[in-house]
């Protein structure tokens, strides 16, 4: 008798693998609690500044700066370091219920503005970067990474930036908010240099074959280094002639190193180009505070140059890349990624020409960017929560 061996094909998983991984590395809740929050806190801004909403403890434009420096841009650099800061030391940083902690103190902080704690939102707001330097500090200094250890001092910086701000509501020291505004602004530009002049070349290209993209030591030197003087100059209060000529000289030095990246070539590659659109804007801000020095542009618009035009477009490009990369998806945006990259680009001008052009409709530039920028990151945060909650494609811890 002929005996027959039923034989049955392998089951193959289609779809990403199951469960819940938001705890598992430190870019996954940082990225979707900071573009939440992009989104909501900009709306809510917009609504405060054309006088629909009353005023939270942290009165109208300072609350505006501190929680976009100390609530988005923060939380994302937060989840950077601790997402990067694993690869250069080769040690583990938080997972699971240390990041769940971390997390909570970000959000116990946020919740603390709103509310009449003074005290309470200070300490909130100034043990965050506390505890995130304190946690990447632990795996690089066991890691030896001595490279990076300036992270560990920019992290201490913002938190004493944080705690002068807070001085300033709480009536202590009144003169301090502004220029502490100022400080962690040049902070964050500190740092948006020393990366781009690190990944921005390589980027280029790995994405685009051929593209040429030139990384010179001392260029680097040089861009990194102006941003750091215009970081002193800004701390001991120089008189405007000195900020304005080391912005010049910054603007000068950033604009040559990204006339060697070749941004020209990245036209086809949009998960590349939203990197160098944002990069322009680092010269357009740093000339622009030169020439708000002698009265000549409002300050304010060089400061939004930065905040919506740098570190909004940096951080919409990184956030996909980055979780695009440490998922095992491929390195490529797809037509989601490219919409809200053209709503939050599309948002610096709008908020920086429009009222530098006609400012009589400064409100309605507010609001315009105000709306682009919330669609930017609320689609984000929409459209990568499958990607930031559930484990790599490839199996891997992470």
């Amino acid at each position: 008798m002929a005996t027959f061996i039923k034989l049955e094909e392998p089951r193959v998983r289609v779809g990403p693998p199951a469960g819940f991984a938001l705890w598992e590395l430190g870019f996954r809740p940082f990225y979707l609690l900071a573009s939440a929050f992009a989104a909501l806190s900009i709306g809510l801004w917009a609504l405060q500044f054309s006088g629909v909403l009353g005023r939270p403890y942290l009165d109208g434009p300072i609350w505006h700066a501190h929680e976009m420096l100390f609530g988005f841009a923060l939380a994302v650099v937060v989840g950077f370091l601790l997402t990067a800061g694993r690869n250069w030391s080769g040690q583990p940083t938080p997972t699971g219920r240390p990041l769940m902690a971390l997390a909570a103190l970000w959000i116990v902080a946020r919740l603390l503005v709103l509310t009449p704690f003074g005290w309470a939102a200070a300490a909130a707001n100034v043990a965050f970067p506390l505890a995130a330097a304190f946690a990447l500090g632990r795996a690089l200094v066991k890691g030896s990474s001595r490279r990076n250890y300036f992270f560990i001092g920019l992290l201490v910086l913002l938190s004493l930036a944080a705690l002068a701000i807070h001085l300033s509501q709480l009536g202590v020291a009144p003169a301090l908010g502004w220029p502490a505004v100022q400080v962690a602004l040049d902070v964050l530009l500190f740092i948006v240099s020393v990366m781009t002049g690190r990944v921005l070349p390589m980027f280029t290209n790995n994405g685009v074959p051929g593209a040429g993209a030139v990384s010179r030591p001392a260029v680097n030197l040089l861009a990194s280094g102006a941003v750091l003087a215009l970081l002193a100059v800004d701390l001991v209060q120089a008189p405007g002639w000195a900020i304005a000529l080391v912005a010049t000289l910054a603007a000068l030095a950033q604009l040559l190193r990204s006339l060697l990246w070749k941004p020209w070539k990245t036209l086809r590659q949009p998960i590349v180009w939203v990197l160098h659109v944002a990069c322009a804007w680092i010269a357009v801000h740093l000339a622009m505070r030169a020439l708000a020095q002698p009265g000549w542009i409002p300050a304010s618009l060089a400061t939004h140059a930065l905040t919506v035009g740098v570190v909004g477009g940096l951080i919409v490009g990184m956030m996909t890349r980055t979780a695009r990369g440490h998922t095992a998806r491929p390195l490529r945006a797809d037509r989601w990624d490219v919409a809200l990259y053209a709503l939050v680009l599309a948002a610096a001008p709008v908020r920086v020409f429009v009222p530098l052009a006609a400012p009589s409709l400064t409100l309605h530039a507010v609001l315009c960017a105000a709306l682009l920028w919330s669609a930017g990151f609320g689609l984000y945060a929409v459209r990568y929560w499958p990607v930031l909650t559930r484990p790599r494609l490839d199996g891997r811890p992470g």
